[in-house]
């Protein structure tokens, strides 16, 4: 078989993909390309600047983001600080296990054709898929946390605190590796060096099969689609009791003080929850591409002809979920005075041990 052409388990006939290919094929052909073709092409030239500077940007971050939430005093209580540490460490996993070991293998597949020979790729598919899921399921426990902490105050003692938060987390984390067990079985142990929904060899049989074809709708259906439908629903509920709570304080404020002075403790509430707002906004903004396309992909492949979307819709959705690996901190840091001091102490220590070293040696 002609190593730079292949035939797909699912019958899509594709090139072994590299930088200067793209540049090639799209510069030689793109008079005769589709304007969806060109889109796919321009998106595979710019992965392979895009994946690797994620990757050296998202792997340090995370780890900075972990150390400040754990080690610093950024003015959050435990359970919040759970939470964030929680998120930021599935989110580094995802970084390692999907962009760098998943799609910037894919995109740089010379470099990594020894894969090939290492048949551990549905074990990589299992750990990948758990720790894509729990920085989801994290989000959600994380939102519905916080609808608790401001719109039930009387459940606010009892489960926003550190005990529940760890148990919260560790049931999801549990949950996740219990969900994902089924790609082991799905997927087969050898590699495909390609950027493709299914990133493991995958038999015809599997492929076709309405039982593997319902489990994995399932699958995306409980990550991101139920995530986004409850994210959703909990920042709705929360918005309207703070509003229903703002007007019923300013009018007993009005009534009391004859004028509507500062509220501090409302103010004091908005920016505890300008970091909910944040996340969940992020999460659905750069998921909403991949979940959309992820379905209709696998509706179409048992039968629903008719839903069909254009490639490079799978490749900008791969681009803008990896992102969300990386966004958490520069959230943290523009909404959290306190996180944003104490990265900055983190970020110039190294900096300042160096120039004093120097200094001393001289």
């Amino acid at each position: 078989m002609d190593q730079n052409r292949r035939t797909l388990d699912w019958n899509i006939t594709t090139m072994d993909r590299g930088l200067s290919y793209y540049i090639w094929y799209l510069s030689a052909y793109y008079d005769r390309l589709a304007l969806s073709d060109r889109i796919q092409h321009a998106l595979y030239i710019v992965q392979c600047v895009y994946y690797p500077i994620l990757a050296i940007v998202g792997v340090p971050v995370n780890v900075v983001t972990i150390f400040v939430l754990l080690y610093k005093d950024c003015g959050l209580s435990l359970c919040v600080s759970r939470y964030l540490v929680a998120m930021a460490v599935a989110d580094l996993l995802v970084t390692i296990l999907d962009l760098i070991l998943r799609h910037i293998r894919s995109v740089y597949w010379e470099q990594f054709y020894f894969l090939k020979y290492i048949p551990v790729c549905n074990i990589h598919a299992v750990l990948l898929y758990v720790a894509t899921d729990c920085s989801v399921w994290f989000t959600v426990t994380f939102t519905f946390d916080r609808f608790v902490a401001i719109c039930c105050q009387k459940l606010k003692s009892k489960y926003c605190c550190e005990k529940i938060a760890a148990v919260v987390l560790g049931t999801v984390t549990v949950l996740s590796c219990l969900k994902n067990i089924f790609w082991y079985f799905m997927l087969s142990g050898q590699y495909l060096l390609g950027n493709n929904p299914w990133f493991c060899h995958i038999t015809n049989d599997v492929l076709l099969s309405h039982v593997w074809a319902t489990i994995e709708f399932l699958h995306h259906i409980l990550n991101p689609a139920l995530p986004f439908l409850l994210i959703l629903l909990l920042n709705i509920f929360t918005v309207r009791h703070i509003l229903l709570t703002s007007r019923a304080r300013m009018r007993l404020q009005t009534y009391t003080n004859g004028n509507c002075q500062c509220d501090t403790e409302m103010q004091h509430r908005k920016k505890s929850i300008t970091l909910l707002f944040v996340v969940s906004a992020n999460f659905i903004l750069l998921w909403s591409t991949f979940m959309v396309f992820s379905i209709c992909s696998r509706l179409r492949y048992i039968g629903f002809e008719s839903i069909s979307l254009d490639y490079f819709v799978r490749e900008l959705g791969y681009m803008l979920q990896l992102l969300s690996c990386c966004t958490n901190t520069a959230i943290y840091a523009v909404t959290q005075t306190k996180f944003r001091q104490q990265l900055k102490k983190v970020l110039k220590y190294p900096l300042t041990h160096v120039y004093y070293s120097i200094k001393f040696i001289h």
